[in-house]
């Protein structure tokens, strides 16, 4: 009895793992359906179906700003939403791995596939290192965190020369906007995740009802948003593969 006891204190004191809110992983999915759209949009102007300078319209510029947007701000709430309570270093550091692996693995295929533009800092390695500085802004009062987050958008406006040099792309500081295929520097990135935290912070009480909802439409939009990171690596192979094999047949 005393074991049985025992056991059952133990049982009382592990923190239960974070539920997941619908709605942010349907907003994850519709940020994912975006992206889609974007990528197979350049896809289709590489391969002369759309006109060259398509993409270098301002619509197209601000809507491929949104959609990165969009997911460091979710990543700011979701980093909230895992660690309000204590940072649970186990999956943190887990998360973060899968991250940079899959950053790395970006890194070395479009240096691959395209060495004059491949991505050495891009989405994903800005969501690694935006989440890692959430860390240090998680028990913060409010008002730093919104400060940190406003002087970090901010300081995406600088244009300091001692920060051209490559070492420091990853910054955003410099005033020479590297040739990337994907280029997300830290500022003002960061601030777009901090955004989220303070956000998450600010409203997360009144999402206590918002957790998973039965039916088979919340599993379906749900879905792309529970496996955004495997969508990501995988979506543009395929549309890649997939315009390529139009264009062959079509000329």
């Amino acid at each position: 009895m005393r074991t049985q006891r025992t056991v059952s204190e133990v049982k009382l004191v592990v923190p239960m793992r974070p539920r997941r809110l619908l709605a942010i992983d349907i907003a994850r999915s519709i940020a994912l359906v975006a992206m889609i759209l974007f990528h197979l949009a350049w896809d289709l102007t590489m391969f002369g179906f759309l006109s060259q300078d398509t993409m270098q319209a301002t619509g197209w510029k601000v809507f491929a700003r949104i959609i990165a947007g969009s997911f460091l701000f979710l990543s700011g709430i979701c980093l909230w939403l895992a660690h309000a309570d204590g940072i649970r270093w186990r999956s943190f550091l887990r998360r973060l791995s899968i991250l940079v692996l899959a950053a790395t693995a970006v890194s070395l295929a479009t240096r691959l596939a395209m060495p004059q533009a491949w991505v050495r800092f891009g989405i994903l390695h800005a969501i690694a290192l935006s989440t890692t500085a959430g860390l240090l802004f998680l028990q913060a009062p409010v008002a730093v965190l919104a400060l940190a987050a406003i002087v970090s958008l901010l300081l995406g406006r600088a244009d300091w020369a001692v920060f051209d040099d490559p070492v420091w792309l990853w910054t955003g500081l410099g005033g020479i906007r590297p040739r990337m295929l994907d280029y997300e520097p830290i500022f003002p990135w960061l601030g777009v995740c901090l955004f989220g935290l303070l956000f998450a912070r600010l409203f997360a009480d009144r999402w206590q009802g918002l957790t998973e909802l039965p039916g088979k439409v919340g599993r379906i939009l749900s879905w792309p948003g529970r496996n955004s990171l495997s969508i990501y690596l995988l979506h543009q192979p395929i549309l890649f593969g997939a315009v390529w094999m139009a264009d062959r047949v079509l000329h």
